[in-house]
């Protein structure tokens, strides 16, 4: 099985490159807050408490999102392998993700961090904000807050991955294709 974790900023090209693994690879996409919003429209115990959490403006503990995965992971247990993205964000999810992959006999295959310098991801980010309409991405305080954010609590997770020899990092400028073939090169080592 093939399981991977997309790593890098926000703006840094995940979701596009998450959607060439799925298509070339047959990964499932596994992304945490898309687990979250399915767990609580299909009023699951997990999905419940979640919302509680959330509507109370507190964040969802890990336990609670491992628990999501875990049901993910058992409802396709004949998948291809897993992408990984917006999870782990802390060396601590990270180590919790290898205990619940551990217990299904499974592992992370590899970490692959595509690397982009802060005012390519601004840009970005700014551009993306123009289309999609979201306001986290148009304005360049909360930008820059975001990537400071990521900087400082969920870059160390690369370490975790480093010190399992599992940590490659792609240069993510460029054409989707040539960060696409960067990232193939690393799937096709594993």
């Amino acid at each position: 099985m093939l399981n991977l974790v997309l790593f890098g900023p926000p703006g840094a090209g995940k979701g596009t490159q998450s959607q060439k693994l799925i298509e070339h690879y047959g990964l499932i996409h596994l992304s945490t807050g898309d687990l979250l919003r399915g767990e609580i429209s299909q009023g699951t115990e997990l999905g419940l408490e979640a919302k509680k959490l959330m509507d109370e403006g507190l964040l969802v503990p890990d336990a609670v999102v491992i628990g999501m995965i875990s049901n993910k992971l058992d409802a396709n247990k004949n998948a291809k392998g897993f992408i990984f993205d917006g999870f782990p964000r802390t060396v601590a999810q990270a180590s919790a993700l290898d205990d619940l992959l551990k217990s299904k006999k499974s592992a992370i295959s590899g970490m692959i961090a595509l690397e982009v310098n802060d005012d390519e991801l601004e840009h970005r980010l700014l551009l993306r904000g123009k289309d999609s309409g979201r306001s986290d991405d148009a304005n360049p305080e909360v930008i820059r807050k975001r990537i400071k954010e990521y900087n400082e609590k969920t870059a160390p997770v690369a370490g975790f991955y480093k010190d399992q020899n599992k940590f490659k990092s792609i240069n993510g400028i460029g054409t989707i294709d040539e960060i696409s073939a960067g990232i193939d090169a690393v799937v096709t080592s594993y």
